[in-house]
């Protein structure tokens, strides 16, 4: 043969020889296989990866790393080893010149080739110095490989001493020992680059510069481990992202993919303009996507912007899988093998271990690059949810107000909460696409070796599961969309019911509202029911499958012929074989259906970031040159969204520079939207808009940001503290600041819970005054706030004398008093501009203007008369300041706590910020779950059913093992003349054992599902209960984000994950014991290994839960802020733009998202680290199963080690599910301790008395007697009204007035006991209040509350949710409330239903919506929280005339802001700090000339 020549001169080495190497008891390889194979093996990988390497590194630049002492001694190394294949070379030279005998060809080639390779590696190592590598993989497994081919050689030389060269001896034992230096050398790792970004990071993430080996087993995150095994993980813990995993990263590369996608699909229609940029410049990433047309063609593919974006890292993964699915069928083979070892006692022995040996490596191999897979897939996850968390909300910032409206702000969030995290699941499992196929391929191939065609049987049986497992899968789907469904509806429901919960309190509604979510609630659960024996079956499928495959393939391979014997090597490999199977078939459809909701969601995000977006250029501002106007409008026509008629038509407005404007006009003649024009909000169709300058704006509705009060006036302007002081003196917020807790430094909640409606307006103003622009637009900015302080700010802000009187200033209002002030005042009607001029002007022309303002001056009379107040004065008459309007859903509660305990504080003190914390955030918390909570899940589902259940999973496990075991004892039956004689026993068995299997699987399956399903019910319904039995203050203080959060999702997590999960836990336990208790029946030696093993194993364990639950929760925690950004940035995007701040909240939302994923990162790879460990324990117990079994191979019969080897095959997998399951079980079943927790918290009293002696009309005649009362609202708080007592008699009409917080609102909370007296009683009609339930007292008085608050549903539910009235009465009471002509002109009349909060009417007729309600009810006692400040004159003197004639005969109480109202009332009561100043009829108080007599003359009534 030419090889042997080629090795040696005379043939005499040949290159292979089986005595040799195989069949010896003391195996050793040729002289020649080691010189070739060996020598040139590494030499071959390094030149293969070298190019791809170097092509990697020159796109992969981290920066320069300085020459240290280890890259000296890297380099030395390798230009030693250069030269000593250099000194064989010419050695043998020197051989062929001078020797006797000419050496092989073989001498020159290998150590040429191994030089030139050595000189190779010296080049990389200096390369990748240069291009910032602290350690090299690629380099560390050539180094690997080297030396494990050298140590072949190595034991070679040492076997034949007697032959000995020794020249290539010594060379060979040099070269030895460098490879063993280059190795360690190559597993350190080296200093940092320069410039790097550790070096700046204050705690960077270890990644970066850990070795390879760390890197591989993921041992740079023991550190982490540590400290969260000490002590629980804090924010402080966590390492910085690393740089290319960060928003700022990772956004920008998707937005420019899709950017470029968008203009393709346009690009191919000649005929669209696109629009060119304003100054060429390249488009901007705020400008995401450019106006589409409708007439597009193809839909740009945000599919392909992903793969262009993540497909190349995520490919890496691909390969990292196809090398993991191969490894996998190394243990059956392996397995095999060692059967055959076992029968064949003539083997030498070191086969065995060799196997063994084999069998270790191969799992570890297959492990590290199992993780290492799942890692790449995790990380690839995540940066495309960070990509689809900043392409959403870089689009919403510039969406277009008709595009808007097409999706609810709940819309948008769940794109940027459910659809991205839909993808990020999605991501690590999509390559399950094409492995699946191809596992299952080599499954098959495999088992038709070993079983020939009767494998057919078995893979029929797997074809069939899978279409019952898809339908089974599709069912599910359609119940999981009608459960989310009603989940929708149920949260929605509770959402506005938190919302309202005042409302609900006060009309002592909370039971028709449980009614309406039990029943929800209800078909909720009857859907999650089915959807559980659906889960049931599908359970039994995939738990049967393996067996019901084996039990086919095992029948048809014994009765096909007789002579076929079902031998240990056959079953258990195949065994093996079909528990490799399972995995691809079962996650198929699973992978399926997962990508049927990614591309829905794929599709819904699509059509997000296709939408239309703002004109750019519809606003100019480029000032005209030496033009004096400073806002000129010229033919404008505008329009909401471009397929609606417009809004505004035909106008033209010029506004000199710095002058004042107003613009007056009915309800929706179109005021507000002339501002939108002029921001550029709406649709120009036609004309120019040229505004001079940057804009600053005020909405109607306040939107205030969840921050501290001196943030939101800042507003991200540099601080510049006496303008500061200027604009909170000017915008009247000193005295605010003085009542609020932490003054300036207070939290605002969420959408201002905490500020009266007139606060936050001064705080939206006061934000636009500090910003210091050129032009204000602001929209009616004094509606809130009354009398004296609109006063205050018009002159000390807005007005002539004003902060802002060198500013153009654009004010819409409905004050009459301010507008001899302006200098031009615009007036609208219906979209269009009819007059203007300046007041003496419209005066004078006797148009609609001047006969408008001889209306309602007479009602809007200002004292004008030359008196002016100080300003100390003026806010002591401040009748509103705080009670002013409050915006729907806020509660008066928690302003009065503030109100009580501020008044007694001086203000002079330095005010603690820690006191302005208002919510209480969701807290995450720490350490172990407790039992109790465990104990109290149980409770929920039945002691008994639990039980029952437990001994169903017993009885399966139990029969599961068994049926293998007989098995094993079937394939050790004796063979007799080539048949077994007992088959048909064995296999009838063997099939009896698999049905109760089946029937024990369905029946633990299904009382699971069940219980679960009982739980969830119990559980949900006592929380409901607990949660409207809870007291005002409880609503207070927990943001209602909590409590929905409560509802929507932990009751999620108790509906569908608790139970499955157990069942996986259960599962996997008794699986990893099961596997132990087999292997300790085999190989009994093992019994030394599996304590020790055990030990490791629940330390890792423990080790890990700590970390990954800590890790957990606080990803959890973080991930809420984003959102909570989001949907404010979403309400306030008209403001974020008008002040051009749009870049800054751009920044703030990456910085979120980035905070979110700091903690998500180390708990994939805390996943990783637990898998590699875990794994390693698991092939641990592997190896030393089959180490033992080769040592016992005398006493062990096939059957028995065929047994345990294909159980310690599995128990890998499954000791990584139990811990995965085990941590999981702990952290979700935080849910049942989260949804219990409010059964803890204090309660109101008892709705109903069980012994009322109520007579049947109470109160017949209203008279109400109150005797020392005083309340306060917590008890280290002081009285809010002490020791008040008054008797007012039936029929009287009472007003009730003072200055902010002195107890007016407080004196009808106690009426209500919404909040309990201190002291003291109140009678009505004598029976003290105190001893009534909750419900006979508050459905027995009627109240008409200062927010109106509707709930979605039809205007029947809103007015009568008891149904308790006929259609006739509410019709009545319609008409009396002047809204009969407005309900019968709706197409469904009384069922017409009302959005979410009644926004599709307005504020008006809801307030007269609440009015019919309270003439529905028509109870002897009416109290008005009087809320006219939402409503025009008119409907003003509707609603009090109404009052007047319906409520003659009642008694009446009304809490004033306008004293015009009261001022023929019978008796009016001044309240001041609480307590009882004066109580008389109007007259003669103002006779009396005391604080009554004050106020009317400030309001310029005397």
């Amino acid at each position: 043969m030419e090889f042997d020549k080629f090795c040696s001169v005379d043939s005499s080495d040949p290159f292979w020889d089986w005595n040799r190497t195989w069949y010896t008891a003391n195996p050793d390889l040729t002289q020649c296989f080691q010189n070739t194979v060996l020598v040139w093996l590494p030499c071959l990988y390094l030149w293969m990866c070298a190019p791809l390497y170097l092509l990697y590194l020159r796109g992969h630049d981290r920066g320069y790393i300085c020459m240290s002492h280890l890259n000296k001694a890297k380099t030395a190394v390798g230009l030693l080893l250069w030269i000593i294949c250099w000194a064989d070379v010419f050695y043998s030279f020197w051989e062929r010149s001078h020797g006797s005998r000419v050496p092989a060809p073989v001498y020159l080639v290998s150590p040429t080739l191994l030089g030139l390779t050595m000189l190779l590696a010296t080049m990389l190592i200096q390369y990748e110095r240069m291009k910032g590598v602290q350690s090299s993989g690629v380099m560390l497994i050539y180094w690997l490989l080297a030396l494990l081919c050298a140590t072949v050689t190595f034991r070679s030389k040492i076997l034949q001493l007697s032959a000995v060269y020794v020249w290539r001896y010594t060379t060979f034992y040099i070269y030895y020992a460098l490879l063993l230096v280059a190795l360690f050398l190559s597993c350190l790792t080296d200093q940092p680059p320069l410039f790097s970004q550790a070096v700046k990071d204050s705690n960077p993430c270890p990644e970066l510069g850990a070795s390879f080996l760390s890197r591989i087993t993921f041992w740079w995150i023991t550190n982490m481990m540590m400290t969260g095994y000490k002590h629980p993980l804090e924010e402080k813990d966590l390492w910085s992202l690393n740089p290319e995993d960060r928003s700022h990263r990772v956004v920008p590369q998707l937005v420019c993919r899709w950017n470029a996608e968008c203009q393709k699909s346009l690009l191919q229609l000649p005929r669209v303009p696109i629009r060119p940029d304003k100054d060429g410049r390249a488009v901007e990433e705020s400008e995401i996507l450019i106006v589409k047309n409708p007439q597009k063609t193809k839909e740009p593919s945000l599919l392909w912007a992903l793969c262009l974006t993540f497909g190349p890292y995520f490919l890496i993964s691909c390969l990292y899988k196809i090398i993991q699915d191969i490894l996998m069928f190394v243990g059956p083979e392996i397995l095999r093998l060692l059967i055959r070892f076992v029968n064949n006692s003539s083997a030498p022995s070191w086969q065995g271990y060799f196997y063994t040996a084999l069998l270790f490596i191969c799992t570890c191999v297959q492990s590290l690059i199992l993780q290492k897979y799942f890692h790449v897939c995790f990380v690839s996850g995540m940066r495309l949810r960070t990509a689809i968390i900043g392409a959403v909300y870089r689009k919403a910032l510039v969406i277009s107000s008709a595009a808007r409206r097409t999706s609810t702000v709940g819309e948008i969030v769940n794109l940027m909460s459910v659809d991205a995290q839909r993808f990020m699941d999605l991501i690590t499992y999509i390559n399950m696409i094409w492995s699946a196929p191809l596992q299952v391929v080599l499954a098959l191939y495999f088992l038709w070796q070993n079983l020939g065609p009767s494998v057919l049987a078995g893979v029929a049986v797997m074809v069939l599961m899978v279409p019952v497992n898809a339908v089974i899968a599709m069912k599910t789907k359609t119940y999981q969309v009608a459960q989310m469904k009603s989940k929708d509806n149920r949260i929605k429901l509770m959402n506005e019911m938190l919302n309202g919960i005042k409302v609900l309190k006060l009309y002592a509604w909370e039971l028709a509202f449980k009614d309406k979510v039990s029943e929800i609630r209800e078909s909720e659960l009857r859907v999650l029911k089915k959807a559980a024996y659906l889960g049931a079956m599908s359970t039994f499928t995939w738990v049967c499958a393996p067996f019901l495959v084996a039990l086919s393939t095992f029948t048809v391979y014994v009765l096909i012929d007789e002579h076929n014997v079902l031998d240990a090597q056959k079953a258990f490999v195949s065994l093996a074989l079909f528990n490799i199977l399972r995995f691809p078939l079962n996650m198929l459809p699973m992978v399926i259906s997962s990508m049927v909701q990614a591309s829905v969601s794929l599709k819904r995000l699509r059509v997000f970031l296709s939408h239309e977006e703002l004109q750019e250029d519809s606003v100019e501002h480029k000032a005209v040159a030496g033009s004096p106007h400073s806002i000129s409008i010229v033919d404008g026509v505008f329009s909401w969204s471009r397929t609606e008629s417009p809004i505004l038509k035909k106008l033209t407005v010029h506004i000199p520079e710095g002058s004042l404007v107003a613009v007056v006009g009915h309800v929706g003649s179109g005021k507000s939207s002339l501002l939108s024009a002029l921001l550029g909000e709406m649709d120009k169709l036609e004309g120019t808009v040229t505004v001079k300058g940057w804009v600053a704006y005020v909405p109607q509705q306040a939107w205030i940001q969840n921050s501290t009060l001196k943030e939101n006036i800042m507003f991200g302007q540099e601080r510049r503290d006496s303008w500061y002081q200027c604009v909170v003196d000017a915008c009247a917020l000193r005295p605010d600041l003085e009542i609020l807790p932490a003054g300036d430094e207070t939290e605002i909640g969420e959408k201002g819970v905490n500020l009266s409606g007139g606060q936050k307006q001064r705080v939206s103003l006061a934000r636009a005054v500090y910003c210091d622009r050129a032009v204000y637009l602001l929209d009616d900015p004094l509606s809130a706030v009354d009398a004296h302080v609109g006063k205050h700010i018009f002159d000390q802000v807005i007005g002539p004398q004003g902060l802002l009187k060198d500013k153009t200033r654009v004010l819409v209002t409905h004050g009459l008093s301010y507008l001899p002030q302006a200098d031009l005042i615009l007036v609208m009607v219906e979209g269009q501009i009819t007059e203007m001029g300046s007041y003496q002007q419209l005066m004078a022309t006797e148009g609609a203007f001047s006969e408008f303002q001889r209306t309602y001056s007479a009602v809007d009379h200002t004292d004008n008369n030359g008196e002016t107040h100080t300003y100390t004065e003026l806010y002591t008459a401040t009748v509103s300041v705080y009670h002013g309007c409050l915006s729907p859903g806020v509660s008066t509660v928690s302003k009065l706590s503030q109100m009580g305990k501020e008044d007694k504080v001086p203000s002079k003190k330095a005010k603690n910020p820690e006191v302005g914390k208002l919510t209480e955030a969701d807290k995450a918390s720490t350490g172990q779950v407790k039992l109790s909570v465990f104990w109290a899940y149980l409770k929920a589902i039945g002691v008994l059913l639990s039980f029952i259940s437990l001994l169903l999973f017993l009885a399966h496990h139990l029969v599961s093992l068994f049926s293998n075991y007989w098995l094993s004892l079937w394939t050790d039956d004796p063979v007799v003349n080539g048949t077994q004689p007992n088959r048909l026993m064995r296999l009838g068995v063997y099939g009896g054992l698999g049905l109760t299997q089946g029937v024990a699987v369905f029946g633990y399956s299904l009382s699971m599902s069940i219980g679960g399903i009982l739980a969830s019910r119990y559980l949900h319904e006592s929380m409901l209960y607990d949660v409207l039995r809870s007291p005002m203050s409880f609503f207070e203080r927990t943001p209602s984000g909590n409590l929905v959060n409560r509802f929507a999702k932990e009751m999620d997590t108790i509906d569908s994950v608790i139970p499955s999960i157990i069942k996986m836990f259960m599962g996997s336990m008794f699986n990893v014991m099961g596997a132990c208790v087999i292997i300790l029946i085999a190989t009994p030696l093992v019994a030394i290994i599996i304590p020790f093993l055990g030990l490791i194993y629940f330390f890792v364990q423990r080790f890990y839960v700590a970390s990954s639950r800590q890790l957990k929760r606080l990803e959890s925690v973080s991930r809420s802020p984003i959102y909570t950004h989001f949907n404010e940035t979403l309400l306030g995007t008209s403001v974020i733009r008008a002040f051009g701040e749009q870049e800054r909240f751009i920044r703030e939302s990456d910085q979120r998202v980035d905070h979110n994923q700091k903690a998500y990162y180390p708990s994939i790879v805390a996943n990783r680290w637990l898998a590699v460990r875990l794994e390693f324990v698991g092939n641990f117990i592997v190896s030393f199963a089959a180490l033992f079994a080769v040592i016992a191979r005398e006493s062990l019969s096939p059957g028995i080690m065929g047994l345990a080897i294909s159980y310690a095959l599995q128990l890998t997998a499954s000791l990584t599910w139990l811990v995965r399951m085990s941590s999981d079980v702990e952290t979700n079943i935080v849910a049942v301790e989260r949804v219990k927790e409010y059964s803890d918290t204090e309660k109101e009293a008892e709705w109903k008395q069980e012994s009322s002696s109520l007579p049947p009309g109470w109160p017949t005649k209203g008279c109400i007697d109150i005797r020392g009362f005083s309340l306060r609202y917590r008890h280290d708080l002081d009285p809010a009204i002490h020791n008040i007592n008054i008797n007012i008699n039936g029929g009287e009409k009472v007003g009730i007035v003072g200055r902010t917080g002195a107890g007016k609102s407080s004196l009808t909370l106690g009426l209500f006991r919404i909040i309990e007296a201190a002291e003291g009683h109140i009678f009505i009609d004598g029976v003290d209040i105190a001893q009534l339930g909750l419900h006979d007292l508050r459905s027995r008085i009627t109240i008409i509350p200062q927010d109106p608050v509707l709930f979605s549903g039809s205007l029947r539910m809103n007015l009568d949710p008891f149904d308790s009235y006929s259609d006739e009465e509410i019709w009545r009471a319609l008409e009396y409330s002047h809204l009969k002509s407005f309900v019968s002109s709706l197409p469904n009349k009384l069922s017409h239903e009302c959005s979410e909060g009644g926004e599709n009417l307005s504020v008006g007729q809801r307030q007269l919506l609440c009015l019919a309600r309270a003439l529905l009810r028509k109870t002897q006692i009416l109290v008005l929280d009087e809320a006219t400040a939402a409503v025009d004159m008119e409907t003003d003197n509707l609603i009090q005339s109404t009052i007047r004639s319906q409520f003659e005969d009642c008694t009446v109480l009304t809490i004033a802001h306008r004293l015009n109202t009261i001022m023929d009332y019978t008796r009016v009561l001044v309240l001041d700090k609480g307590e009882t100043a004066e109580f008389d009829s109007p007259s003669s108080l103002i006779a009396q000339r005391g604080a009554f007599y004050k106020m009317a003359r400030d309001a310029g009534l005397v």
